[in-house]
């Protein structure tokens, strides 16, 4: 794994400072701004850069949608979301970063998502399905190999892995936030670490409900949202959680995260229990960037270990964040990926 210096900023600094490049640098500031900001010639000018991209499968046809920020030829991001069901908004703090470095985005909500088509088929819940998914956006929305970076958080890292072992020749970049390559390994550090770092009578409620099933008790509840949530998935208080976060929780669709995810948030007991890249991660040349959160619901250490397992692996941790890094340690995360991209687009 390959430890990289801030170099990027360093330069930035350096070429702010020099007198010789100052008008260099304001002229050139303002074409770039203007052209970053220029839809003028695209086809998405009219609905604000939103496109309602139709997905082919054997089931029908469906709708999804996504939405373009920016121009810039060479490095163009697609978000993968969360959940399985949860929804882009999340993301929109990449507003704040990702303009000013002059990345060009896109939001996407996946198929059976707040935005997108719901359609009620658990036939349509299965990873190589999502992947085609997936893989019919890029063609779409004209990602190209040599200019298309990949990020997936949590469930959207699985989406992420998974793509990348079948399209690799389709990707510039990687980027796997937050998410271990192995399920039951996640469901492991759960209970022998997270379980019982919330305290003994916590967890021992935590088992008694679960082994209940009693999911929807307002006790379990309680728990999770008052004193889980806020140690390892956002770390703020839940009254001062940001309105991109209570959205994508609030427009999370049941019907697609409890047959996948499963009920508990303790591991993974649905669809997904079983799943594990591990053994293949060598198999990802591609440069890949690992975001691990050092307080997050996945183990830092085993992302640690993905980092190392990637040929071009690279491991950004984001020492005050956790599951949702992008908020707790909101600068180490994005500038943290915006030097990954810059600095793939360089080599």
């Amino acid at each position: 794994m390959r430890f990289r210096l801030h170099r990027f900023c360093a330069l930035l600094i350096l070429f702010a400072c020099s007198p010789s490049n100052e008008a260099v640098t304001t002229e050139d500031s303002e074409s770039s701004l203007s052209s970053y900001h220029d839809s003028s010639e695209r086809d998405d000018r009219f609905t604000g850069g939103i496109t309602m991209v139709p997905i082919q499968t054997s089931f029908g046809e469906f709708s999804v949608y996504t939405k373009r920020m920016g121009n810039n030829p060479d490095i163009k991001l697609l978000f993968l979301h969360g959940g399985p069901g949860a929804t882009h908004e999340y993301f929109l703090p990449a507003d704040s970063y990702l303009p000013g470095a002059g990345v060009e985005y896109y939001y996407y909500d996946q198929l059976g998502s707040f935005l997108s088509d719901q359609p009620d088929d658990p036939a349509l819940l299965d990873i190589d399905r999502f992947v085609d998914e997936v893989e019919q956006v890029r063609q779409a929305l004209g990602l190209g190999p040599d200019i298309f970076y990949l990020l997936g958080h949590s469930w959207g890292g699985i989406l992420a892995m998974e793509y990348a072992l079948a399209h690799q020749d389709k990707l510039k970049g990687l980027i796997i936030s937050n998410m271990m390559s192995d399920c039951p390994a996640y469901g492991r550090y759960a209970h022998e670490v997270l379980g019982p770092g919330l305290g003994d009578d916590i967890y021992q409620q935590i088992l008694a409900f679960e082994e209940a099933e009693d999911f929807g008790n307002p006790d379990y509840l309680h728990i999770m949202e008052e004193i889980h949530y806020p140690k390892h998935v956002l770390r703020l208080p839940p009254e001062d959680w940001p309105a991109p976060v209570i959205n994508a929780f609030g427009h999370l669709n049941p019907d697609v995260y409890v047959p996948m995810q499963g009920p508990s948030e303790f591991g993974i007991r649905g669809l997904l229990a079983d799943w594990s890249v591990t053994d293949r991660l060598p198999e990802i040349e591609v440069p890949t960037l690992v975001i691990a959160g050092r307080h997050d619901t996945m183990d830092p250490a085993h992302m640690e270990m993905m980092a190392e397992s990637l040929p071009q692996g690279e491991l950004l941790m984001c020492e005050d964040g956790s599951h949702m890094a992008m908020y707790d340690d909101q600068e180490t995360y994005f500038n943290g990926l915006i030097e990954f991209m810059q600095s793939v687009d360089a080599q």
